[in-house]
């Protein structure tokens, strides 16, 4: 973002803390604050003062740049949709909760936008009518709105953001692939640009749909999103990751009963056998959409993931004791022999390679070991249903894969045909025929790249911006002001630098050196000059550098030369 003059500190609006917030648990959200670059307005709601904005800007500037050179073309929707349009997709009740509604004085449904399939089709469809038309993709950056029911971490979790959405339209999945990939490289531009250390990974498409997506996650140990990874290059969020799972089986050849009072959980059924975990089975009892009762068996020492799950059983729930009763279940004793009549059983497909299983007897206190399936009992569906975790084994290599935490900042999605079929939206091929526009869909959180940032770029002292979205690149420190001596020198070197196109902030402030000096690593300007009278009568500026703590002296008269020439170089470094 360029500017035009000198941003003096006297003048500006960035209030800083010195206490942490009450509230702020993690890094990113603590200096946010701190540094006054955002307030809180209600849970999950903020304003950003001038210093945010700026930084926003500039990110969102990176994003227009990555767009606009793969031909997306930027519009605005509206945040306010009607509910007819979510209605046509169905998305209405789906969506859950989470969706903001409300009603006008007419009694007319909206909602305001968590996002905009629903929107752009309906944009599209009267408009977009010939295959010679395609394809097309069109942006938008825009507040968006989700009712969280927990908003949490600053800008990582809220109820109102920022966000670059892009749609595109196509007449074959070759054309939306192409598409996808164009997209998928201008978001892996776009981390580095923002000086993020990232990975893309295979994820599960949730409530926007598809079956094909990619996340890219800003590693981070605060990051609440769990990733697998593999050195073949494999990566996937842990809810969508196929994984090869190590199980034992049983030491028992024929079914045996084994008395365990009180033994209702694996860990403790585990150390009362003396086995690991992953020599025993997991139950748990859920209803389907009808109310029928099923188990879901998994390796003891995984979790079930509730989105696999939920693809296998639609809508299920857990059914509650007193429903566990009823069908004649018995909590932490469930096995898949002797099961009550008309309960169903869906396994996970890793227990397959296990053929003797120590599990529950479905009788108080009594496990089974060597519980073979075919034989003893039988499988109604095999499925992928745990959630993948480090250890487990890469299914492209084999080799056990390595855990991390990360940031969701964007998201690619392959729509294909689930919003234009829903909704009429259709197009006339060569051969005069009516189809559906094949789609796809691309998200990148703006706001949420901001935290992120921050999150990964910061010290014991404030935060460590990337040059490519600080606020501003350098600041003027004198030591003194009003003088005769340091004050207008330092206005002389901001003005040169200023000249030069270098964004600059000079600190007018008569404020004590320390209080300077610990603001300027608080906001975390790239490049801190300071003069002291000391320095300037032997014609010399000190000259710190916020990443790396190097300190330099440089002549006065060339100061602005060979900063100007710092501040291109490392701008450069994040342009690609």
């Amino acid at each position: 973002m360029s500017i035009n003059k000198v941003i003096k500190m006297s003048e500006l609006y960035a209030p800083t803390l010195k206490e942490v917030p009450v509230e702020a648990e993690l890094a990113s959200h603590i200096l946010l604050l701190r540094a006054g670059m955002i307030r809180k307005t209600a849970a999950g709601v903020y304003t950003f003062l001038p210093l945010g904005w700026r930084s926003l800007h500039k990110i969102e500037d990176i994003v227009r740049e990555e767009m606009d050179a793969i031909g997306s073309q930027e519009i605005m929707m509206p945040a306010l949709q009607p509910a007819e349009l979510w209605h046509e997709s169905g998305r209405w009740n789906d969506y859950g909760p989470e969706l903001m509604r409300l009603v006008d004085r007419h009694d007319r449904g909206f909602c305001l936008g968590p996002t905009h399939e629903e929107l752009i089709t309906s944009l599209v469809r009267n408009e977009l009518r010939s295959y010679k038309q395609l394809p097309v993709s069109l942006y938008q950056i825009q507040v968006k709105f989700r009712d969280e029911i927990r908003p949490r971490f600053g800008l990582l979790r809220g109820r109102e953001f920022i966000m670059k959405d892009a749609y595109s339209f196509h007449t074959s999945q070759e054309s939306l692939q192409e598409h996808y990939d164009q997209m998928s490289h201008a978001y892996g531009r776009i981390c580095e640009r923002l000086g993020l250390e990232y990975r893309p990974v295979d994820a599960d498409s949730g409530q926007i749909g598809g079956k094909v997506s990619t996340e890219y996650m800003a590693l981070a140990d605060a990051g609440e999103a769990e990733l697998v990874y593999c050195d073949c290059g494999f990566a996937a969020d842990v809810e969508a990751a196929s994984v090869a799972v190590d199980v034992i089986e049983s030491d028992a050849t024929e079914l045996t009963e084994v008395h365990t009072p009180g033994i209702g959980t694996i860990a403790a059924l585990a150390e009362f056998l003396g086995v690991p975990e992953n020599a025993t089975v997991k139950a748990l009892s859920v209803k389907d959409a009808d109310g029928k009762p099923v188990v879901f068996f998994i390796p003891g020492d995984h979790e079930l993931n509730d989105i696999k799950a939920s693809r296998v059983l639609p809508g299920f729930d857990l059914l509650s004791d007193d429903e566990m009763l009823d069908w004649g279940l018995v909590k932490g004793f469930m096995g898949p022999v002797g099961l009550p009549k008309g309960v169903r059983v869906i396994a996970d497909e890793s227990l397959k390679a296990s053929k003797y299983w120590t599990v529950g007897a479905n009788k108080k206190d009594f496990h089974f070991k060597g519980a073979q399936c075919g034989r003893d009992f039988t499988v109604d569906a095999w499925a992928d249903l745990i959630a993948a975790k480090p250890g487990d084994r890469c299914k492209e290599c084999g080799a056990v894969l390595q855990g991390a935490r990360g940031i969701e900042v964007s998201q690619v999605f392959q729509l294909g045909t689930k919003y234009s079929t829903a909704m009429g939206a259709t197009y006339m091929d060569e051969d005069g025929r009516e189809k559906p526009f094949i789609m796809g869909c691309y998200g990148v959180g703006v706001s949420r790249s901001l935290a992120a940032v921050v999150e990964q770029h910061n010290d014991e002292y404030g935060i460590i911006w990337p040059i490519s979205c600080a606020p501003a690149e350098v600041a003027i420190v004198p030591l003194t002001v009003g003088d005769e001596i340091v004050a207008p020198a330092a206005a002389k070197l901001a003005d040169a630098l200023c000249a030069a196109g270098v964004e600059v902030v000079l600190d007018d402030r008569n404020e004590r050196a320390g209080v300077k000096f610990n603001d300027a690593d608080l906001y975390g300007w790239p490049f801190q000059v300071v003069l002291g009278k000391k320095g300037i009568n032997n014609g010399q500026v000190e000259l710190k550098i916020r990443a790396t703590g190097e300190r330099k002296m440089l002549a006065i008269d060339e100061a602005a030369a060979l900063i100007t020439s710092m501040v291109e170089e490392e701008r450069a470094r994040f342009v690609h």
